[in-house]
């Protein structure tokens, strides 16, 4: 029993070593690529690149990795080191597929929230217009006197623009125009 206890603990310890090992290049390898400033990106794909021993070895190994080829004479990577990196991108795009889930839901949220705010906005300022109407109607009673602070006055310029016939007409003109073009130019237009 305490030869096998024995053989287990060496087992335990040379795996640990190795593991150690991989922890540091794999540390070694983070070090390098973050010391980079940025990686130089060929224009087109298949494009010559001029700096191409300025990319570590790190991404070029993950690089013919990915892509099938064979790593570099003197780098393999024994199954379950290609294994192991190969959960930790699959688990780290899962969570950035959650997080950008996530995101995107929360942007739904606030376009209908600012829609609805919209919408409401608009509804208050017809009521206000309408308000403003009623108050222009109060007011021409005989013996009222009209005092004209700042709500009246912003409203007033509003509830004219809607009763001015010329401006009714211009607008509906301008319309007619604009659904008489074709796309193309309607495209132009709104550029």
């Amino acid at each position: 029993r305490c030869a096998e206890l024995q053989i287990q603990l060496t087992e335990a310890v040379s795996t640990m070593a190795g593991q150690k090992e991989l922890i540091a290049k794999l540390e070694h390898d983070l070090s390098t690529i973050q010391a980079l400033p940025t990686v130089h990106r060929p224009d087109a794909e298949g494009a010559a690149v001029p700096s191409l021993e300025k990319i570590p070895e790190p991404i070029k190994e993950a690089t013919a990795l990915f892509y099938g080829h064979p790593p570099s004479p003197g780098t393999s990577f024994p199954e379950g080191q290609v294994d192991s990196l190969l959960s930790i991108i699959s688990s780290q795009r899962e969570r950035f597929r959650a997080r950008n889930q996530e995101l995107e839901g929360e942007n739904r949220m606030m376009q209908h929230t600012v829609h609805a705010l919209q919408s409401e906005l608009d509804n208050l300022r017809a009521d206000n217009i309408k308000l403003y109407e009623k108050i222009k109607f109060l007011q021409s009673y005989p013996g009222r006197g009209g005092s004209r602070d700042d709500t009246e006055q912003r409203y007033s310029s509003q509830y004219e623009e809607r009763l001015d016939p010329f401006s009714s007409f211009s607008r509906k003109e301008r319309q007619r125009k604009y659904l008489s073009l074709s796309p193309w130019d309607k495209a132009t237009l709104s550029m």
